[in-house]
């Protein structure tokens, strides 16, 4: 899909006043709604408010646009001291906010004069984070589209991170009504969003569900079962404290060996991401791309209560179906734009009901006139569709199909759709379910699949991308011992990535590994597999595929532009944040904030694009460390060649080197099988 970005405006005179942050609290970042919409598929995650429904109520109460910049205040509130006269509005988790030390009233505005100091304490009560909306909204700086502040990739908002002492947030015009027609006020008393310490959740089933990879008795213990909120959650999602799965598959193939392991796709904000035995509810803040099995997906409307939750709160998941699903929006929406008698909450008409075909809506069968593979439609939640195609395997033709059906898209624009984001053997479409239906779409793109025609013999433009790497670099080699440290030191990966590597693949000596990943040339199927701009990618020759599996549980902490191998991928992390694949080093960065330098394009933070080949060359880690810093200088050129990947060209090697492929192939399943015996030995997965 094609974005367009928006320069930074230039920063106002300070005439329309400012706000002084005397003390930031916890975790307090400036934010909008809706977010920073359109770059999903390269890794770049909307950000926004945690908790969208007290956000949008906070500014409707004073007369803002719901969506105008206003401050996200997590565990504890920052002291603000005004220029001058402003209604301000404190929403969601009650922080005990006062105005000169009165007390004012939670979702009621309130008139802050100037001088006037606005203090939230502590949480006093259920929820995490508050939301303080001030008249005429924040005038900061829009990147990407969005005011929203994204502090790992260190942009958007105030200065691209939290608030400081010290900070001077310049406010926008005051405009009685702002445009909006209505006058100030809050929500109505029985309107206001309840929060809890035992929390329900309406989902929708899929993409993931029973049979094709959990059982059935699995789906019935993730909604029976009560799930405890763990204390390392954040933005990027909510861990959840519960039983194990027994899965429907003994392991992933060549998307890893834990059965959780699939093919990276695209994933949905709100999703039940199972990183091994694990779920995660992904957060606004969370990874675009990713290899794990979603089993359900939680609804539009519920999506607030996420930013709710705090550690040790408990948490119930209930399917519900897709009628119930678009009623609790448009109840949701109508108290949004009316304030009062929206009747939001939830009566009698709202049942649980288990979806029996797990979310998948229509499967299209591989036919012997046609040349296209089989076709699965996966709901994922009430905003996104997943289109797979093929079996559950490594096929670039695969790949290749999910590009024509890209380009379709982008040439057959439908109503409501705001992007997509193509992945291994899939493409996730997001669209606005207030205009348009996830049913809706999955027909029309069945009905397009006769008009995308043969792929066989596609032929992609890209570029040869010639990178550094520091082999087994002194930062992965820390992130390793943190995991240690902080998540498991039992982990069979541990303590070397390298070794693990080797073992898994058969191999005599890790330094095979070393020839096998220099020798590759890596074709990048997606980007933002671990945000900004991250490629996936996968060697063009089978023999040098090296198959992994991912971290289980994942990594809390991973150094930017680490290099790591998951199931039978490469990625190069685009920034800090989680991951789980297996390091092998570490790179130059692949993503630049200000795109500045010969080898980003102008307004283009991200390096890469589809279907580029990656090849490495050795450097030292003093070296890389001079190579990163010339690199986001714009002082060193990387070396780019054009090149075009042919599907025709591709298959016809694989057919010359069958034999030895298949040897390789061979050796490497053995290895796989004899790990997996280890395993289920050790108890790491059930036999």
């Amino acid at each position: 899909m094609t974005a367009t970005f928006l320069a930074p405006p230039p920063l106002p005179a300070e005439d329309n006043g400012v706000v002084e942050v005397l003390a930031p609290g916890t975790e307090t970042t400036v934010q909008d709604v809706p977010g920073r919409i359109g770059y999903w598929p390269v890794g770049v995650p909307p950000s926004g408010p945690m908790d969208p429904l007290s956000f949008r109520l906070a500014n409707r109460a004073v007369a803002n646009p719901e969506g105008a910049p206003a401050l996200e205040c997590t565990a504890s509130g920052p002291v603000l001291r005004f220029s001058d006269d402003r209604l301000v509005c404190v929403t969601g988790a009650d922080m005990g906010a006062s105005l000169d030390g009165e007390p004012i009233a939670p979702w009621v505005p309130a008139l802050a004069r100037a001088g006037t100091v606005l203090t939230l304490r502590g949480l006093r009560g259920p929820g995490l984070r508050s939301y303080i909306a001030i008249e005429g909204g924040l005038d900061v700086p829009v990147y990407l589209g969005s005011a929203s502040t994204f502090t790992l990739g260190g942009f958007g908002g105030h200065q691209g991170r939290s608030l400081v002492a010290g900070d001077r947030l310049l406010l926008g015009s005051r405009q009685p009504g702002n445009g909006v027609g209505v006058h100030a006020g809050g929500p109505s008393a029985g309107d206001i969003p309840q929060l809890s310490r035992a929390w329900t959740l309406a989902v929708l089933e899929g993409p993931h569900a029973a049979p094709d990879f959990f059982t059935v008795e699995d789906i019935d213990l993730l909604y029976a079962s009560t799930w405890t909120v763990h204390h390392n959650s954040n933005r990027t999602g909510v861990r959840l404290i519960g039983p194990k799965p027994r899965f429907a598959r003994s392991d992933g193939g060549d998307a890893g060996l834990h059965p959780s392991n699939i093919h990276d796709n695209g994933y949905a904000v709100g999703t039940v991401d199972f990183t091994g035995d694990m779920p995660i509810l992904l957060g606004p803040d969370g990874p675009s791309l990713g290899g794990f099995v979603c089993p359900a997906t939680v609804v539009r409307a519920d999506l607030w209560k996420l930013g709710q939750l705090a550690p040790g709160d408990t948490v119930r998941l209930v399917a519900i179906d897709p009628a119930s699903a678009r009623e609790l929006e448009r109840r949701q929406e109508s108290l949004v734009r009316t304030m009062s008698g929206a009747r939001y909450r939830r009566h009698s008409w709202m049942r649980p009901q288990r979806d029996p075909a797990g979310g998948i809506l229509l499967r299209l069968d591989e036919r012997a006139d046609n040349p296209r593979p089989s076709v699965t439609y996966r709901r994922s939640g009430d905003r996104h569709l997943l289109v797979e195609y093929g079996p559950m395997v490594l096929d670039l033709a695969l790949r290749c199909r999910v590009h024509a059906l890209e380009r379709w898209l982008d040439g057959h624009p439908q109503p409501g759709v705001v992007d997509a984001t193509p992945g291994i053997r899939s493409l996730l479409v997001q669209l606005d379910s207030r205009v348009s239906s996830v049913e809706a779409l999955a027909g029309v793109l069945a009905t397009a699949e006769d008009q995308l025609g043969g792929t066989d013999e596609l032929e992609i433009p890209g570029r040869i991308v010639h990178l550094p790497l520091s082999w087994d670099d002194p930062s992965t080699r820390e992130a390793i011992a943190r995991y240690m440290a902080t998540v498991r030191d039992d982990a069979p990966w541990c303590p070397w990535n390298i070794e693990f590597i080797r073992r898994i693949n058969g191999l005599d000596s890790v330094d095979d590994v070393y020839r096998t990943v220099f020798g590759a040339s890596y074709l990048v199927l997606g980007l933002g597999d671990v945000y900004l701009g991250a490629p996936v990618a996968t060697p063009l020759d089978p023999r040098h595929r090296l198959v992994t599996t991912k971290y289980n549980p994942a990594r809390t902490w991973t150094p930017e532009n680490a290099v790591g191998i998951g199931g039978a991928y490469l990625c190069v992390y685009g920034m800090e944040g989680p991951g789980g694949y297996q390091f092998v080093g570490r790179t130059v960065p692949v993503w630049s904030a200000t795109a500045e330098g010969p080898n980003f394009e102008p307004g283009v933070p991200w390096l890469l694009r589809q279907f580029d080949q990656l090849r490495f060359y050795p450097v030292s880690g003093d070296e890389l460390a001079d190579l990163r810093y010339a690199v986001r200088a714009g002082t060193h050129e990387l070396r780019v060649e054009p090149t075009t990947f042919s599907l025709g060209e591709h298959q016809r090697f694989l057919a010359a080197e069958a034999t030895s492929i298949e040897v390789f192939r061979h050796r490497q399943q053995e290895a796989f099988n004899c790990e997996r015996g280890r395993w289920q030995d050790q108890g790491e997965v059930t036999a």
